[in-house]
């Protein structure tokens, strides 16, 4: 009822027919259904996803799930934001309208039709793109006519690793530009993952000239790497030679394209889950660039990069890379307590195999004032793995500690230490 809505704090009362029945918010993109009610469009389109095929307000059958927006009200609802904004009250954005089927329809007909002129199929796939881009529910839509089996094949089409051809290789750019906004199933990572054509493809364009198509084709081959279940296929793939060239290659990008930074760890994360391969990617570089890159990531991609840093470890060959780079241990002690819980687990795993293999890495650590930071992390809040390698590093490191700088480190360095991993 409206005498139950309570004012907002801003000081204003929202008039109850801008309100969602539903969520009792302030509507943004008011829509109509068949019954001649009207909802905020999340609101109704939540209500009938998980089942309901009935009006909430009148309990009436919806005889369609049409939603037809309720451009009178939210223009409405907009003058009133402008009539408040004294109050506090923004004004509400007009909502882009989801695409149309029909159109959806149209556009990938239009782009996948061979005898088609090459011009309206790229005018199609830019269109398709563009309607990915507004919202998740435009990509729901495309996803649903079939868009990446249709994508997929214009962009492996006609073998594109030998062809050459300007007009081809756009084709193929711009679906697999449009491809990777869209999750793949394990059995179309399959395809490509099995077929040596498509992944050698992929390689190809990670050297392309383009920075757009190198971290596109990065992209796919993360989607890919991580949604194959194969051991065997995971493996072939991050056994081509180049692959973690091109893909350590991206990461080194200027930070004015700051989504190769995040497109590069998750692609070199996948391909470094593939053990028996890792040394290919020691050897490319990912030990000075990772190190290199550290400060550059976000949140999100620290913790991608810590873990890849800590697959690396388990590796001779990516233990000594590590030791090899001045910053590495002293990057490693600092970001402990930083960031978040699994970058300060990642870091103390690291330096588990760093200390277990190298003396040198041993006084760096303490040098690094790692004997605060590890008393601090056994005290903390941080996940029980974090706190059992802390536990093992201060037992590695209990020879190293200068005299007088702890008097009983059996408080902290347990006997009995188990490796998490």
């Amino acid at each position: 009822m409206p005498g139950s809505l309570e004012p907002l704090d801003l000081g204003v009362q929202i008039p109850y027919h801008f309100r969602c029945p539903i969520s009792l918010e302030l509507m943004r993109d008011p829509v109509t259904v068949s019954t001649g009610q009207t909802y905020d469009r999340p609101s109704i389109e939540s209500w009938v996803a998980t089942g309901n095929t009935t009006c909430p307000v009148t309990r009436s059958p919806l005889t369609d799930f049409t939603l037809i927006p309720n451009h009178t009200l939210r223009r409405l609802i907009q003058e009133w934001c402008v009539a408040n904004q004294s109050f506090g009250v923004e004004r509400i954005p007009t909502p882009k309208q989801p695409a149309d089927p029909a159109l959806v329809r149209t556009l990938l007909a239009q782009a996948s039709s061979v005898s088609g002129p090459v011009p309206s199929r790229l005018s199609a796939l830019r269109r398709l793109r563009g309607l990915a881009r507004d919202c998740d529910k435009n990509r729901s839509i495309i996803s649903s006519h079939n868009a990446r089996e249709i994508l997929a094949e214009i962009v492996f089409s006609n073998n594109n690793i030998s062809n050459t051809g300007a007009d081809s290789s756009e084709l193929s750019h711009e679906s697999l530009a449009l491809l990777v906004m869209f999750p793949l199933t394990e059995s179309q990572c399959t395809a490509v993952s099995s077929d040596p054509d498509r992944v050698a493809y992929l390689t190809h364009l990670l050297f392309h000239s383009s920075i757009e198509v190198r971290v596109n084709s990065a992209a796919l081959i993360e989607i890919v790497v991580a949604g194959t279940r194969t051991p065997e296929l995971r493996a072939q793939i991050s056994n081509v030679d180049e692959i973690f060239e091109g893909v350590i290659e991206i990461l080194r990008n200027p930070i004015a394209y700051p989504r190769a930074l995040k497109v590069g760890i998750k692609a070199l994360f996948a391909l470094c889950l593939v053990k028996q391969t890792r040394h290919k990617a020691v050897s490319a570089g990912a030990a000075e660039t990772l190190i290199d890159r550290l400060a550059d990531f976000e949140k999100c991609d620290a913790e991608r990069a810590l873990a890849t840093i800590e697959l690396l470890c388990r590796i001779p060959a990516g233990c000594a890379a590590f030791v090899g780079h001045a910053l590495t241990v002293p990057l490693l002690v600092k970001i402990i307590l930083k960031i978040s819980d699994r970058v300060t687990e990642y870091a103390a795993g690291a330096l588990v195999s760093l200390c277990s293999s190298s003396e040198e890495s041993k006084r760096e650590a303490v040098a690094a004032g790692i004997l605060t930071q590890l008393l601090l992390l056994v005290q903390s809040d941080c996940t029980d793995r974090a706190k059992r390698k802390a536990q093992l590093l201060l037992k590695l490191l209990r020879d190293s500690w200068p005299h007088d700088s702890i008097r009983n480190s059996d408080d902290f360095a347990c006997s009995e230490v188990v490796l998490p991993f």
